[in-house]
């Protein structure tokens, strides 16, 4: 019965979903662009936004806590729900400074959405493969160097999941384990973050563009290795510990995935967590517009005001984007 559950709710991230995410991100849009000209109506739009976005997340609970069997992302998904229709609601009290969050979140929608639902097509007679699929091959490919760079030699196949040829076959202990990179692989989920704060924020260009150079890099990089780690970890099976409390945990009968499920579904996403953070600092200092963002998501965490700028001795700027002019690390303005 347990089995039959999980096999309904599989759905959750395809069309249905899908649909719902562009219609999300549609109202996002559309709020945040009629908020300037009809404040009200834009505040209403954007506040059923968020609305819709709590829906959202409520639909991948199933998926990321079941399906997907991931902890972390099972237990922030829950969290969401409840998160973003606060957020409407403190939105609609009249926290105007929400809509720079709401800003990022449109265009956080608009870079991931086409790499997860736009097809492949024929265009004149010639095939043109969809964005996820160049994505996720060019990833693979690179990751299968890196791996074959430390040594090992695993066999390239066509992946089980989505068909690409992203995936390499380790032989191990006789038994054929199959590594397959798939979009949640690629670090695309963390660019459209950081490129959608960066974009909602009204600062210069060229201290966006900056700040960008910081984060795509980084992120592109550190997900290579993370790819790289669990797949030679899984492949090699090197993580064996604690088969039948690591198994329980994730609810599995597999013992070969024990490596698999501590490696990515523990370390890495833990250690991505981490990244993140440190990630976003290097940014803050070259764009410190982005900390009034993180002091109203630390204000919905913990419903008290906090002032990172003093905190990170970082000088407020004009949230108009009028002007260049900050400082970090002291009291005397730097122009850059």
């Amino acid at each position: 019965m347990f089995d039959a559950l999980l096999d309904a709710f599989a759905w959750a991230p395809g069309p249905l979903s899908d649909a719902l995410a562009w219609v999300v991100i549609a109202t996002f849009l559309a709020g945040v662009l009629l908020a300037d000209r009809r404040p009200d109506l834009g505040r209403g739009l954007t506040a059923g936004a968020w609305a819709g976005f709590a829906g959202f997340w409520f639909v991948l609970i199933p998926h990321f806590a079941f399906v997907h069997k991931s902890y972390v992302e099972g237990i922030l998904t829950v969290l969401a729900v409840p998160a973003c229709l606060y957020t409407g609601w403190l939105l609609w009290q009249g926290r105007d400074s929400l809509f720079v969050l709401s800003r990022a979140i449109a265009v956080m929608g608009l870079v991931y959405l086409p790499f997860e639902t736009i097809p492949a097509v024929v265009l004149a007679g010639v095939a043109v493969p969809a964005p996820r699929e160049l994505l996720i091959t060019t990833v693979a490919d690179q990751t299968g160097f890196l791996i074959q760079t430390l040594g090992f030699s695993p066999t390239p196949v066509t992946g089980p999941e989505t068909g690409y040829q992203n995936a390499f076959m380790f032989t191990t202990d006789g038994r054929r384990l199959v590594f397959e990179v798939v979009l949640a692989c690629t670090g695309l989920g963390s660019i459209a973050i950081f490129a959608g704060l960066i974009a909602a924020v009204k600062a210069p260009l060229r201290r966006k563009l900056r700040g960008l150079a910081i984060a795509v890099p980084i992120i592109y990089g550190l997900n290579l290795l993370r790819t790289t780690f669990i797949g030679i970890v899984f492949g090699k099976q090197y993580m064996q510990f604690f088969v039948d409390e690591v198994l329980l945990l994730f609810g599995s009968s597999d013992p070969y995935m024990v490596s698999f499920f501590l490696s990515d579904r523990v370390i890495s996403q833990l250690l991505a967590v981490v990244a993140l953070v440190g990630i976003t600092y290097l940014v803050v200092r070259e764009l410190p517009e982005l900390l009034t963002v993180i002091e109203d998501v630390l204000y919905l965490v913990t419903k008290e005001e906090h002032d990172l700028h003093e905190a990170l001795d970082v000088s407020r700027v004009r949230t108009d984007g009028a002007g260049d002019e900050y400082a970090v690390g002291g009291d005397e303005e730097s122009k850059r």
